[in-house]
């Protein structure tokens, strides 16, 4: 479809509520119809504490918004977004505000190039 994943904006987290409600809110604005969300697996696929955490956010979200969340295996996105801005020459210090930004948006373009154009 032509169509690039790049980061919205970043969230500044604040409590788990409003934290819903500021994606609820950007679902709506933006009249999204599917959000994906980064699923922090263990390297052996297994499903570690953090994952857990995503797991309740994620059925939480769903519970509040028309929009389909979907969970999507984010291993090794974070070492990805590193190596691609340090390949772009981008500092360390600019890095880590933007690792997670990255990360997203390449998990984000991981599920595009999947999807059937059609969708």
């Amino acid at each position: 479809m032509g169509v690039l994943a790049s980061p919205l904006t970043i969230l500044e987290r604040k409590t788990e509520s409003r934290d819903i409600e500021a994606i609820v809110m950007l679902i709506d604005q933006h009249e999204v119809s599917r959000v994906v969300v980064g699923l922090p697996r263990s390297m052996n696929g297994s499903i570690g504490t953090q994952a857990e955490k995503v797991l309740d956010f994620t059925e939480k979200l769903r519970n509040c918004t028309r929009a389909e969340v979907m969970l999507r295996d984010e291993r090794l996105t974070t070492v990805e977004a590193r190596r691609r801005m340090s390949e772009a020459g981008i500092g360390r210090g600019k890095r880590k505000v933007a690792d997670d930004a990255i990360a997203a948006a390449i998990i984000l373009q991981s599920y595009l190039d999947e999807i059937p154009a059609h969708e």
